[in-house]
C-alpha cells in the first residue's frame, strides 16, 4: 500500500494550516493512500527543543517518514520563514531521511509577498535531508481559507485547484521513481 505522512508545522490545530491539511488527507484517502499525521506541536516540546535523538515519540514518527512513500510539509509563514517548530522537528530527523521521497511543501501565509519563502527558506533544508523528488510549492494566502462562524473553514476554489494539481503530481512523481 502506498503510504503518506503530513508534517504539520502549525502550532494550533485550530489553524487554517489544519484546513489545508484536511484537505490533503481527504484527497489521499480518496486515492487509497494510508495517511499518518504529525502534528508536531504535539509532539513534547523538551525532546524537540534539547534534541532529543532518542525519544519514543521522535523515533516513532520518524519510522513513519522511513516508511513513507509521500512527505507532505505544511507550515503557516511567519516573519517570511517557515515555523520554528517545523524547524526543531526537521532537526531531528536522520540525514538522509527524504531521499527517494516524493515531497510536497504547502504553506499558509497573509500574503502574496512571503511566496519565496518556501523556496529560499524550507527547499535547501529539505534537499539537504536527501529529497531530490520536491514538486512545486503550493502557496495559500490565509485570506483564501474562511473560517466559518460554524466552525471549521471553506477553502476558495481556485486555492483548491492548485492543491489538487499540486497532489495529482506529487503522486505521479512517485510513479516515475
Amino acid at each position: 500500500m502506498i503510504k503518506a505522512v503530513i508534517i504539520n508545522g502549525s502550532n494550533s490545530k485550530n489553524s487554517r494550516v489544519t484546513a489545508i491539511h484536511e484537505k490533503v488527507e481527504n484527497h489521499f484517502i480518496a486515492q487509497g493512500v494510508e495517511v499518518h499525521s504529525n502534528y508536531i506541536h504535539e509532539l513534547p516540546a523538551t525532546d524537540l527543543l534539547t534534541a532529543n535523538f532518542s525519544s519514543n515519540q521522535i523515533q516513532s514518527e520518524n519510522e513513519h517518514v522511513k516508511e513513507a512513500d509521500f512527505i507532505v510539509i505544511l507550515t503557516p509563514i511567519y516573519k517570511a520563514s517557515y515555523t520554528g517548530i517545523l524547524k526543531t522537528y526537521l532537526d531531528l530527523l536522520p540525514q538522509k531521511a527524504l531521499l527517494d521521497k516524493a515531497i510536497l511543501p504547502i504553506a499558509v501565509g497573509g500574503s502574496i509577498s512571503h511566496l519565496l519563502a518556501l523556496e529560499y527558506a524550507l527547499k535547501p533544508v529539505l534537499a539537504v535531508l536527501g529529497a531530490t523528488s520536491i514538486t512545486n510549492s503550493v502557496y495559500i494566502v490565509d485570506k483564501q481559507i474562511i473560517r466559518l462562524e460554524e466552525g471549521g473553514f471553506a477553502i476558495e476554489e481556485e486555492a483548491i485547484s492548485r492543491l489538487e494539481a499540486q497532489l495529482d503530481q506529487l503522486q505521479q512523481a512517485f510513479i516515475v521513481n
